[in-house]
């Protein structure tokens, strides 16, 4: 038994459009709200200096199979020791990581916390604050912008 599925007519070109700047426009939201999470953050955070103590190395494998595994790099993820300004120091791993390292054991960085929450603390840098916020901005303008020019073009032919 055999399906084929055919996409024909205008109808189903302004399903595809819709879905693609309806989709387009979450991961855009999506990436405005985190980027607002990461102002909102800065706005309100301490500055301290901290020192990378470690690099914890890991391999996040959430549902790969054992062949993608053994392709995979360990992923580096710094370990960060601070005092905040009650005096109490303080240790957390970085949420983002990297291969290769994007800091090296005993480098100074600035850190970022919230005075309210000191365990709550990033380092001061573009891939801890912006990264994700780009990633899902960049994708959703790229597929909300493809759902509009295949509705444009729709629109121009009938």
């Amino acid at each position: 038994m055999q399906v084929q599925v055919q996409v024909r007519g205008r109808g189903a070109r302004r399903w595809i459009a819709f879905g693609a700047i309806a989709f387009g426009s979450l991961f855009l939201v999506v990436g405005l709200i985190l980027a607002g999470v990461s102002v909102s953050f800065l706005a309100d955070a301490e500055r301290a200096r901290g020192t990378v103590v470690a690099l914890e190395w890991r391999n996040d494998h959430s549902g790969t199979t054992r062949k993608q595994r053994q392709n995979d790099k360990p992923t580096a993820y710094p370990v960060v020791e601070f005092t905040s300004a009650d005096g109490t120091p303080r240790t957390f791993r970085e949420s983002t990581g990297s291969n290769p390292p994007s800091y090296e054991e005993g480098e100074r960085v600035e850190v970022l916390y919230r005075a309210d929450s000191p365990e709550d603390a990033r380092i001061n840098g573009f891939a801890s604050l912006w990264l994700l916020p780009l990633i899902f901005g960049g994708i959703g303008l790229v597929i909300a912008g493809i759902g509009t020019a295949v509705a444009m073009v729709g629109r121009r032919r009938s």
